[in-house]
């Protein structure tokens, strides 16, 4: 079967944008490339990847097959290099390959994270160069930001509005009509660099508020006052507040930027806030090395057992998550860490497995401090807290009054 669409990229905007596609009836060619750790390690199992094969998903490390394609999604990862700076090269490596196959009338749409200029300044020398073609007059160009939020029941592709901003009228007309596909709402932009700025804006959002609860849990622990019920009454007022929940760090996806040397001014915010959120993990582990003081112990020699180390409830996934640090820093302070985690079989910090623990509530009644630093469904949180001799909540999820609380 001639495929409609390609997802140039497997992981964790290309893998969901496969999914909704064959199961809105697309028929999807899933190209491959070197990092996708996702699809290659399994976040798949065997049964929905037979449900995606009989639905029209093919996966493919052949680039000839590009060149049969109406539309091509560039889904690669833009990790963040040495520098601080997005790191192109797998858009660009993507890029160079379909535009040896590129044909006329093709629409192209880049939805990895980039900053905003990347569609018209990068990735369109780079497909008109290498395929002889003229972007906006031979083939369509586009960009359009993921909106992935791995486990979330409410909110998937169907429910999701997608912003289209193309490259011209034409061009954001046939990204809405393939999009249209697969959601209720598309919204159109003025242009490609809106549509960029819209993706730096919401990953932005997020980072800071979550900066700024984070601030609030740590002076509110000061003073002597209860951050969740402090939310928990805020989060009443019907308009001008948003809540957000603090917690041992910020991990996922979607990386902040602060656009520094990639526009006239940088955003000051941006940087503050990750600067406070990447000293919560510490902030966690002194409160771990406090808790355990206050109850006549030492960090060095004591058994921690972390509970939930992926960086989201109820899901596999593990980038960026505040648990690897915690770990880390434990581990230097002499302390016997372990783990558990019903989406993680295996872990290693340092270069050396983690103990997994077995049974839950006999670890937790075996250890000297359980941490939960992710609230997974399957916790019974009101039995830990009974079993537990030491229990530091970074949560807010146990009930009043069973543990220590972030």
């Amino acid at each position: 079967m001639p495929a409609d669409l390609a997802v140039i990229g497997l992981g964790q905007l290309g893998l969901p944008l496969a999914q909704a596609a064959v199961a809105a009836g697309i028929p999807t060619l899933g190209y491959r490339t070197a990092p996708d750790a996702d699809f290659q390690n399994g976040s798949l199992t065997p049964a929905e990847l037979r449900r995606m094969r009989a639905q029209g998903f093919r996966p493919t490390t052949s680039p000839a097959e590009l060149g049969r394609v109406r539309t091509a999604v560039i889904c690669a990862p833009t990790p963040h290099g040495a520098d601080g700076t997005l790191d192109l090269t797998h858009v660009a490596d993507a890029a160079r390959t379909l535009a040896e196959r590129l044909r006329p009338h093709t629409t192209v749409i880049l939805e990895s994270p980039v900053h905003p200029g990347t569609t018209e300044q990068f990735l369109r020398p780079l497909l008109e160069e290498g395929s002889g073609l003229r972007a906006g007059r031979d083939f369509h160009l586009a960009y359009s930001p993921g909106r992935t939020d791995p486990g979330n029941r409410d909110f998937g592709p169907a429910n999701t509005p997608k912003v289209i901003g193309g490259l011209t009228p034409a061009c954001t007309e046939s990204a809405a009509a393939f999009y249209g596909r697969l959601t209720d709402k598309v919204v159109r932009a003025r242009g490609p660099r809106e549509a960029e700025t819209v993706q730096l804006l919401e990953t932005n959002y997020r980072h800071v508020n979550i900066a700024l609860v984070n601030e609030m849990a740590v002076l509110c622990h000061d003073l002597g006052v209860d951050v969740w019920d402090v939310i928990r009454c805020a989060e009443t007022k019907p308009f001008g507040f948003q809540a957000f929940r603090p917690g041992p760090g910020v991990g996922g996806h979607g990386v902040p930027q602060d656009l520094a040397g990639h526009a006239p001014r940088s955003l000051r915010m941006v940087e503050l806030a990750q600067r406070v959120n990447d000293r919560m993990p510490q902030y966690v582990v002194q409160r771990a090395a406090t808790l355990l003081n206050e109850h006549g112990k030492s960090a060095r020699g004591a058994r921690v057992l972390l509970l939930g180390v992926t960086y989201k409830p109820d899901v596999a996934d593990q980038q960026s998550t505040p648990a690897r640090e915690i770990a880390r820093r434990l581990m230097e302070l002499g302390a016997a860490v372990s783990y558990h985690d019903p989406y993680v079989p295996s872990w290693n910090v340092l270069d050396r497995p983690v103990p997994r623990a077995d049974s839950l509530y006999e670890a937790a009644a075996d250890a000297d401090l359980t941490i939960l630093l992710q609230q997974h469904r399957t916790y019974d949180l009101q039995g830990l807290s009974v079993k537990a001799q030491l229990l530091l909540d970074t949560r807010g999820a146990a009930p009043m009054g069973a543990a220590h609380r972030l």
